[in-house]
C-alpha cells in the first residue's frame, strides 16, 4: 500500500520521462528505456528514456552550439534565470523531496533537506554571477600593465551518482551557468528523475536551448564515452566511486581537460578524551545516518578515546536501536532502505567480515525480514584495528566504533586511509581543534557537530577523494579560465 499516494502523484508528475536535448523531449533513437525502482518496494515506479552514444553525441553539438550566446549573454540575465530556478524548485520542495524518496529511499524530512540544499546552489550562484571579476597590477618593471579577464571555461560534462540525485545535479549546474558555460548532465542510473526535474525547471526559468542537456542511460560510459572524446569539450566534472573517477580521468587525459572530482571517502569520527558525551552522540548520530548513511561524507570510522569507548558505543547503539525505519514516505521514518540490492549486499558483507574478525554487533547486524532494501541501523564494538571496515567506505547505516589512547595515534590511523573527504572531531579544546585542521588529511573538518555542507562553503576532498572545489567562490574558480593581458604603460 502507498504511504501517501497523493504526493506520490504530484512528485512523478515533475519529472519528465524523455531525454532532453537541444531544448527538446524526446526519445532515445534506440527506443530504449530505463527501468526506475523503488528501493523500499522493489517496485518500478517508471521508466525513462535510455540514452546511448547517438544521444551523447547529440547533447555534445547541443552543448557546443549553444556555448557562444551563452557566454555572451550578461551575467545579471544569467542570475535571474538561476533565481528563478531556485524559486521553482523552493516553491516545488514537497513534491521534489517525494520525487527524491521515491527514487533513492531516503526519508521525506532528509529529502526536503536536500531539496534546500539543492535550490541554494542555484541562488548562490545567481549571486555569484555577477562578481567574476579579473584584476589589474602594474609589472615589478614598471613596463606593463598586467589585466586579468575571466572567461569561462566552455562545454562540460556532467556525471552524477544517485545518493543525492537533485543536489548534485545542482551543485555542478549552479556555478557552470553562472560562470557562461553549457554542459550535458548524465545522471545516475539508478535516480535520474530528480535530474530530469531539473531539467523541466531550468526550462521554466527561461534558460535557452542546449545550454543544459540531460541524458540518462543505463551504461554510463555509453554517454560520456563520445562526450569526452569530443574535442569541444573543455571540462569534465564528477561524482562518485574513487575507482571510476581515476577511469574517467584516464579518459579526459587525451583532451587536457579540466577536471573536477569528488570520489570516495572514509571519514574519521574522533571522540577526544575531553568530549561531552551528549554532543558528540548527536553529532555521531547525524553524520552517520544521514542520506541512510549514503554519503560521501558521511562518518565511516568512529575513533573513541579509550576512558569513553564503552560508554559512547553502548548509547550510540541505544539511539541507532531506536531510530523507525521504513519506507521514506511514511511519517516519522527515520531511516529509509538502501538503494539497491547491490548495495545493501557490500554492506551487509562488511559486517559480516567485521563480525568473524572479533567486533560484536550492539545492535542491528543484518537485513530485516521484508520487502525493499532495508538493513538495519547497526553498532560494531570493540572493532579490531586492522578489520577491513575501518577502512572502507561503508555507504550504509553502519558504524563501527575503535579505541585509541593518544593524539598522535589517532591522527596516525585515520591519515592511513588513502581516502580524505570528510573527518569528525569532538573536543572542546581549540589547541586540538587547530592542530587537527593542520594534520587530519581531509578537505573538511567537522567540530563537534554533524555534517557541514553548505552551498557557500567549499566542498572536497584530498588524497584519492578528489581534485577540486565545489560550493562558495571556489566553485566558481572551477568554471574560469584566467587570461593575462599585457599592455604596455
Amino acid at each position: 500500500m502507498n504511504p501517501n499516494p497523493e504526493l506520490i502523484d504530484k512528485a512523478l508528475a515533475l519529472a519528465p520521462t524523455d531525454l532532453w536535448v537541444g531544448g527538446n523531449w524526446g526519445p532515445a533513437a534506440s527506443g530504449k528505456r530505463l527501468a526506475v525502482v523503488n528501493p523500499a518496494t522493489e517496485a518500478v515506479l517508471t521508466e525513462v528514456a535510455a540514452g546511448g552514444p547517438a544521444e551523447g553525441a547529440a547533447a555534445m553539438d547541443a552543448a557546443a552550439g549553444a556555448a557562444k550566446g551563452w557566454a555572451d549573454t550578461a551575467p545579471r540575465q544569467r542570475a535571474d534565470i538561476l533565481r528563478r530556478a531556485f524559486d521553482l524548485i523552493t516553491e516545488r520542495a514537497e513534491a521534489l523531496a517525494g520525487l527524491i524518496t521515491l527514487e533513492m529511499g531516503k526519508p521525506l524530512a532528509d529529502a526536503l533537506g536536500e531539496v534546500r540544499y539543492a535550490a541554494e546552489f542555484f541562488r548562490w550562484y545567481s549571486e555569484e554571477a555577477v562578481r567574476g571579476f579579473g584584476r589589474t597590477a602594474v609589472a615589478p618593471e614598471g613596463h606593463l600593465d598586467i589585466l586579468t579577464v575571466r572567461r569561462p571555461v566552455g562545454p562540460c560534462l556532467f556525471v552524477t551518482p544517485w545518493n543525492f540525485p537533485l543536489a548534485m545535479a545542482t551543485r555542478k549546474i549552479g556555478p557552470a551557468l553562472a560562470a557562461g558555460c553549457t554542459c550535458v548532465l548524465k545522471p545516475a542510473s539508478l535516480t535520474p528523475l530528480s535530474a530530469l526535474a531539473v531539467g523541466r525547471v531550468l526550462e521554466e526559468a527561461g534558460l535557452p536551448a542546449g545550454v543544459v542537456n540531460v541524458v540518462p542511460a543505463e551504461s554510463s560510459a555509453a554517454v560520456s564515452s563520445p562526450v569526452l572524446a569530443d574535442p569541444r569539450l573543455r571540462k569534465l566534472s564528477f561524482t562518485g566511486s574513487t575507482p571510476v573517477g581515476q577511469a574517467l580521468l584516464a579518459e579526459a587525459a587525451p583532451g587536457v581537460l579540466r577536471t573536477s572530482m569528488e570520489l570516495g571517502g572514509c571519514a574519521p569520527f574522533i571522540v577526544f578524551a575531553d568530549a561531552d558525551l551528549e554532543v558528540a552522540l548527536a553529532a555521531a548520530v547525524a553524520a552517520k545516518t544521514r542520506s541512510n548513511g549514503e554519503a560521501c561524507n558521511a562518518a565511516n570510522t568512529f575513533y573513541v578515546h579509550e576512558s569513553l569507548a564503552d560508554d559512547f558505543a553502548v548509547r550510540l547503539a541505544e539511539r541507532f536501536a531506536a531510530l523507525r525505519v521504513g519506507d521514506g514516505l511514511e511519517p516519522g521514518v527515520e531511516l529509509g532502505p538502501l538503494v539497491s540490492a547491490d548495495q545493501r549486499r557490500q554492506v551487509a558483507a562488511l559486517v559480516d567480515a567485521a563480525r568473524a574478525a572479533g567486533a560484536t554487533v550492539l545492535t542491528g547486524g543484518a537485513a530485516p525480514d521484508r520487502p525493499g532494501f532495508f538493513y538495519q541501523p547497526t553498532v560494531l564494538g570493540a572493532v579490531p584495528p586492522d578489520s577491513a571496515i575501518l577502512t572502507t567506505e561503508i555507504f550504509g547505516p553502519v558504524a563501527p566504533v575503535t579505541l585509541f589512547a593518544t593524539v598522535d595515534e589517532v591522527l596516525t590511523r585515520a591519515n592511513s586511509v588513502d581516502l580524505g573527504l570528510a573527518g569528525y572531531i569532538c573536543t572542546s579544546d581549540m589547541k586540538l581543534v587547530r592542530r587537527c585542521a593542520r594534520e587530519l588529511e581531509v578537505g573538511m573538518v567537522a567540530v563537534n557537530t554533524g555534517p557541514i555542507s553548505n552551498a557557500a562553503a567549499p566542498f572536497g576532498g584530498v588524497k584519492r577523494s578528489g581534485l577540486g572545489r565545489e560550493g562558495g567562490p571556489e566553485g566558481l574558480e572551477e568554471y574560469l579560465d584566467t587570461i593575462y593581458v599585457g599592455l604596455p604603460t
